[in-house]
């Protein structure tokens, strides 16, 4: 390529080379996945059977370490499922953060109560989140970016909300690579082996005849799963088997909830309630 000995016109072509160069450089180095090693160090370390150690996390300095690179991490680029893994790990991390910055031991309820009424915003409307450059709430995390933005209803087996009847919290922090094995097990965890939160019982002698026990999480969110009544049991059919995977696929059973336990899932609690 010729060069002009124009000053004018050799400044824009060094100025347009010097551009390309530095696109050629953001783009060799972009980011394709979210490193999120503390978080998963220290779930492996303080979370045994979805029971927190919220002690632990409090003294941890790799913990604050970890939410504050949260804020550094630019999405633009990433797959949707590394994106979708991020909003899970800040819902899941900033919810831990939650009860430690409160000291709370009982129940994330009692968190931001006056009088023991809860305040109108409530913990999850509380702008403790910083994420990608933004500040949140857990409740912006919940409903305007994980339920509006992707339209995956198993982000309802994986937000554990600090609650023992909530989902079981993973002992391993979600990733892109992984995160369609990730949500299959946690439905299989949350839905199959709760039987506190979800299970199938048999209404009579006749075997034709079920009670599906759902946790309120999903009868809350059931449009999440489909417009028509039926695609709740049709969406969760696949984690059972023979007659009552078929008696789901149909929508033929009866509907119950099952009670929600408030009761914060720390492993103090879980040891008091000899759930562990």
């Amino acid at each position: 390529m010729l060069i002009s000995n124009s000053p004018r016109r050799r400044w824009r072509w060094l100025a347009a080379a010097s551009a390309m160069l530095m696109a050629s450089a953001s783009t060799s180095h972009a980011q394709t996945a979210v490193d999120h090693q503390r978080f998963d160090d220290l779930l492996h370390r303080h979370v045994i059977n979805g029971f927190v150690d919220y002690d632990a996390f409090a003294q941890a300095p790799e913990f604050g370490q970890y939410l504050a690179s949260l804020d550094k991490v630019r999405l633009d680029g990433l797959s949707e499922d590394e994106r979708l893994a991020f909003w899970l790990n800040v819902y899941n991390a900033y919810t831990i953060q939650l009860v430690v910055e409160h000291h709370e031991t009982s129940s994330i309820r009692n968190i931001n109560r006056t009088l023991w009424v809860l305040r109108l915003k409530g913990p999850w409307s509380e702008p403790l989140v910083h994420a990608a450059g933004r500040t949140l709430s857990l409740d912006d995390v919940h409903h305007a970016i994980l339920r509006k933005e992707f339209g995956e209803p198993r982000v309802h087996y994986a937000l554990a909300c600090a609650a023992v009847s909530c989902p079981p919290l993973r002992s391993e922090a979600y990733t892109g690579a992984k995160l369609v094995d990730q949500l299959n097990d946690q439905g299989k965890r949350f839905l199959r082996e709760s039987p506190t939160k979800n299970r199938i019982e048999q209404a009579s002698k006749d075997m034709r005849s079920r009670v599906v026990y759902l946790s309120p999480i999903l009868t809350a969110y059931r449009g999440d799963f489909g417009p028509a009544r039926q695609d709740l049991g049709r969406a969760i059919a696949p984690w059972f088997d023979g007659e009552d995977r078929l008696m789901m696929e149909k929508g033929r059973f009866f509907q119950l909830e099952t009670d929600f336990d408030w009761t914060l899932n720390s492993q103090a609690q879980a040891r008091r309630l000899k759930l562990m």
